[in-house]
């Protein structure tokens, strides 16, 4: 069952969501709504065309810093200090980036121009955050998500040139302020990098510590 939303602050249950994770739809992207929403397990995921849409998977794709995954031959890029490596200097920038950068198998965005301001305004409020690499004064790559506690819910990432948007991942696992990094939905390059599949129950039990 697909719940609307109203006005109110508040979301179901989000054991209620469907097979594929849908929970609810409307509502909006005010700071206050966005902070429950993360609070409790839950995202917005919706396109242009698309009314607002929240989800919350069943089974969640997570990587725990301490099962990172580093190749060798990505120490050697690290250890090479090719990149500079920034926070919060420029999550504008990365968001807008990782809404227009091309995609292999992806036909546009759902980073919508709603969501850019709302990410923004997480930002100046201290719960949206920013991982900025630069190669010679240039922004190559970088990834933005929101914190909630010692989890850090990722939302997307760039990379304009080999290996930028690792390192982004590298220094965020290795930054030791977060216990778990949140991918939300199942990719190859994150499953290389260690994340894994766990349940609602594990991950909720992360969220509310």
């Amino acid at each position: 069952m697909i719940f609307r939303l109203t006005n109110d602050l508040i979301f179901p249950n989000p054991e209620m969501a469907e097979e594929d994770g849908l929970l609810a739809v409307g509502g909006d992207l005010s700071t206050e709504r966005l902070i429950l929403a993360y609070q409790n397990g839950i995202f917005p995921w919706y396109s242009d065309d698309d009314p607002i849409l929240w989800y919350s998977p069943h089974d969640r794709f997570v990587l725990f810093p301490d099962e990172l995954k580093v190749s060798s031959s990505m120490r050697r890029v690290l250890n090479s200090n090719r990149f500079k490596i920034t926070f919060d200097t420029c999550l504008a920038d990365v968001i807008e980036t990782c809404s227009v950068i091309e995609r292999k198998e992806q036909d546009g965005t759902w980073i919508t121009e709603d969501m850019k301001a709302a990410y923004i305004q997480l930002h100046y409020e201290g719960h949206a955050h920013s991982i900025e690499i630069w190669q010679n004064d240039e922004l190559v790559g970088g990834m933005y998500g929101v914190a909630v506690g010692d989890v850090f819910c990722g939302e997307s990432m760039f990379s304009k040139v080999s290996n930028a948007s690792k390192t982004a991942v590298i220094t965020l696992c290795q930054s030791g302020k977060y216990k778990l990094l949140d991918c939300q939905v199942h990719s190859e390059h994150m499953e290389s990098m260690g994340a894994r599949m766990i349940d609602r129950k594990e991950y909720m039990a992360m969220l509310a510590k």
